[in-house]
């Protein structure tokens, strides 16, 4: 039987931004703030302080990307304690923490969520029925690639 990632009507939702990408971030959650409201709001560092006075609205923050955060928040997905995740990167410009945003897309990918890189598709996922009911995402069954690793 499939294991199923439970999420409420309120989500757990996830905001990055890399620098040049900060101002669309806010702009964006500022036009969905009342929608965002009902949500549990995360981010790293500096986003994290922007979002809240931006928001007026408290925010779960983390460490600054390249000093962990974007990590910090990949546990958290892997913990099933972040439903959704909006990154808005800047793909014009190579970041020193590459690696790691890396991981966080791939474990977002490993664990089911949705993830929004940019202001298009963010919009379809905010205004997504999904995103204000309950949902059960299907988790992938790992047992095959666990027997695997512990031989």
């Amino acid at each position: 039987m499939a294991q199923l990632n439970k999420m409420g009507s309120s989500k757990r939702v996830a905001l990055i931004a890399h620098d040049n990408k900060k101002k669309e971030l806010i702009e964006w959650c500022v036009y969905n703030k009342t929608v965002l409201a009902i949500h549990r709001l995360y981010a790293t560092g500096t986003t994290g302080q922007l979002l809240e006075k931006a928001l007026d609205q408290s925010i779960t923050k983390f460490l600054s990307g390249p000093l962990g955060g974007d990590q910090q928040i990949g546990a958290r997905i892997a913990e099933r304690k972040i439903d959704v995740l909006f990154f808005f990167w800047d793909p014009m410009e190579a970041q020193p923490h590459d690696p790691d945003i890396k991981a966080l897309l791939r474990l977002a990918a490993v664990w089911n969520i949705p993830v929004a890189c940019d202001r298009a598709s963010a919009d379809f996922i905010l205004t997504s029925p999904l995103m204000h009911q309950e949902y059960n995402a299907i988790l992938p069954d790992y047992s095959q690639y666990i027997k695997r690793v512990q031989k």
